[in-house]
């Protein structure tokens, strides 16, 4: 089982900056892809930004050039979020999924292809 905590949401003026930051706490070995989505109020969660074990990322067409994701080692996962705008404001969940088989799993935007999830963490963007 792996456990996933996200810090580092609030409230922001448009054009400011965030860091998301989330920490996986379990078995996190193996090759791995992490992820950053959002559910803004009445909509459906979409994929944000992704990164796999190669270093491969993936971003949603309206946050490229702004956000970027990092991680460090196996279990943490960043999200810098420059240039926001109101409407990035969003629950921002972080997902993870960890594989022991030896194949490499690419980068994805897809909420199905991930098995952790953390609890989200509110980001609010006023204009």
């Amino acid at each position: 089982q792996v456990y996933l905590r996200e810090s580092g949401g609030g409230s922001v003026q448009s054009g400011g900056s965030l860091r998301l930051t989330c920490v996986a706490s379990g078995y996190t070995s193996g090759n791995y892809r992490m992820g950053w989505f959002r559910q803004a109020q009445g909509k459906e969660r979409e994929g944000v930004a992704s990164i796999d074990d190669n270093g491969a990322t993936g971003y949603t067409y309206s946050v490229e050039g702004r956000f970027v994701i990092s991680t460090s080692g196996t279990n943490t996962v960043y999200l810098q979020m420059n240039e926001l705008k109101p409407e990035d404001t969003a629950i921002y969940y972080c997902a993870a999924s960890y594989y022991f088989n030896g194949y490499y799993y690419p980068q994805s935007l897809h909420t199905s292809d991930y098995s952790y999830w953390g609890q989200g963490t509110q980001v609010t963007v006023a204009s």
